[in-house]
C-alpha cells in the first residue's frame, strides 16, 4: 500500500501553508516508488477509443498535438515527444492505488490521475493549470521549472496547446523517482524529460460558478422545479416603462435566491452534479448476474472493491435520510441506513461486516447487487 511520506512538515502544515497558496517539492514523498503501470501498458490504453489521450511533440520547431486513439508510435522516433493519458485510475487498479494517499482532500475535489510517458527532451511546453496537481515522479528524471503567480500572457502554441510566455523560476529542480512536485492553480510551469520517464499527476479541481450555475439550471429543469412565476399583487403604478426599479430588482433576486436557499434542493444538486464522472468508467458487467442473496453470500468470502473513478458522495443535509449520490444518480435508503450510506461512500473496499446492517434491508441489498452486476463494484479475487 502506498503511503505519503512528509519528512519536512505535517499534513496540517501543508494544508495551512501550501495548499492553493504556493508550490513545493516533496522529496521522496513516496519511498521506493516504482511505476504503477508500464510504458507499454500506457501506450496500449491510448489505443482505446474510450480512453482520452494525446501526444505532444515539435515538428520543425513548432509545437504539435494529436488526439488518440493511436495505432503506432514508431513515426515519432526516440526523442522529443510525450504521451499523455487521462483518468488512468479508471482503467488500472494499480494506478487507482495512488488516490488514497491523498484522502486528506475530499474526493469531490478529486479529478483524476493523469500519466505521461516522455522520451528525452519531451514535454508539453510552459503552461498554467487551473487545478491543483501533485506530480509524482516515476521512472526516469524530469527537470521542472515553476514560476510565480502573476499576469502571464497565454497564447495558443497549437490549437490544442495553451502556452505561456517565458517566466522566471521560483522552483528549478530535477525530480527523481518518488519525488513529488505540488503546484497550485495559476503557477506557470514547464517540465522536460531528461531521459525516458513516467510522471503520475494526481489532480484536484474546483468547479467555477459558471459551471455550477449551468449545472443547477439543468438540475432544476430535469426535476421540473422552480416553475412558479413571479407574482406581485398590489404593486404600485409604474412611472417609467423602461425601468427595472429597485423593488422589482429585489423581487427578481429573491426569486432566484429562493432556489439557492432551498437546502434540500441544493444538496440533491450538489451530490448529483459532483458525483458525475467526466471520463468513461471501466465497467465490467457480470455475465451471470447475482441476486441479493448470492451477492451477500459472496461478500462473506470476498470484499467488494469500488471501480476506479466511480464517484460516491453524501451530503450532510440529506444523509440523515440515508441519501447518497452514485455516478450522478440519487438514492434514498431511509434514516436507519445513514451509517451504511456513509460506509459505502467513504471506503474503496467494503467487507460483509461493514455492510451487515445494510444487507438486512431488502432495498439496499437489491440495489447493491444491481451495482455489482453493472460493474460499479466488483469482488476482490
Amino acid at each position: 500500500m502506498l503511503k505519503l511520506n512528509l519528512a519536512d512538515f505535517s499534513l496540517e502544515h501543508f494544508m495551512a501553508h501550501y495548499w492553493q497558496q504556493k508550490p513545493v517539492v516533496i522529496r521522496q514523498g513516496f519511498e521506493h516508488f516504482a511505476d504503477l503501470i508500464s510504458p507499454n501498458e500506457l501506450a496500449g490504453l491510448a489505443c482505446e477509443e474510450e480512453v482520452e489521450s494525446r501526444l505532444v511533440y515539435k515538428d520543425a520547431g513548432q509545437w504539435q498535438a494529436e488526439v488518440g486513439p493511436f495505432e503506432s508510435y514508431a513515426r515519432f522516433g526516440d526523442e522529443g515527444w510525450t504521451l499523455v493519458v487521462q483518468a488512468v485510475n479508471h482503467w488500472s487498479p494499480e494506478v487507482a492505488a495512488l488516490v488514497p494517499p491523498f484522502s486528506f482532500i475530499p474526493k469531490w475535489r478529486f479529478d483524476d490521475v493523469m500519466i505521461s510517458y516522455a522520451t528525452p527532451g519531451g514535454g508539453v511546453g510552459p503552461h498554467i493549470d487551473l487545478y491543483d496537481v501533485f506530480i509524482c515522479q516515476g521512472s526516469g528524471r524530469r527537470h521542472w521549472r515553476v514560476g510565480d503567480r502573476g499576469d502571464h500572457r497565454q497564447f495558443a502554441a497549437h490549437a490544442a496547446l495553451l502556452h505561456t510566455d517565458p517566466f522566471e523560476a521560483i522552483i528549478d529542480v530535477e525530480l527523481l523517482p518518488g519525488d513529488i512536485l505540488y503546484i497550485p492553480p495559476g503557477f506557470p510551469h514547464d517540465g522536460v524529460s531528461l531521459e525516458k520517464s513516467m510522471s503520475f499527476s494526481v489532480g484536484f479541481r474546483g468547479k467555477s460558478a459558471c459551471d455550477m450555475l449551468s449545472g443547477l439550471a439543468d438540475h432544476v429543469i430535469d426535476k421540473e422545479l422552480g416553475k412558479a412565476l413571479l407574482s406581485d399583487p398590489g404593486r404600485p403604478i409604474h412611472q417609467h416603462q423602461g425601468q427595472i426599479n429597485a423593488r422589482d430588482f429585489a423581487m427578481i433576486k429573491a426569486q432566484l435566491q429562493g432556489l439557492l436557499d432551498n437546502d434540500a434542493l441544493m444538496a440533491d444538486f450538489a451530490g448529483s452534479f459532483l458525483s458525475r464522472t467526466k471520463c468513461a468508467l471501466d465497467l465490467q458487467a457480470l455475465e451471470e448476474p447475482l441476486d441479493a442473496a448470492d451477492m451477500a453470500n459472496t461478500l462473506r468470502e470476498q470484499d467488494l472493491l469500488r471501480t476506479g473513478g466511480l464517484r460516491c458522495f453524501y451530503v450532510d443535509e440529506t444523509v440523515t435520510q440515508g441519501v447518497c449520490h452514485i455516478d450522478g444518480e440519487r438514492f434514498e435508503f431511509g434514516a436507519a441506513l445513514q451509517a451504511t450510506v456513509r460506509v459505502l461512500c467513504d471506503n474503496d473496499s467494503l467487507s460483509h461486516a461493514m455492510l451487515k446492517t445494510g444487507l438486512q434491508d431488502p432495498e439496499f441489498a437489491r440495489q447493491l447487487s444491481a451495482w455489482v452486476n453493472a460493474g460499479y463494484w466488483y469482488f476482490q479475487d
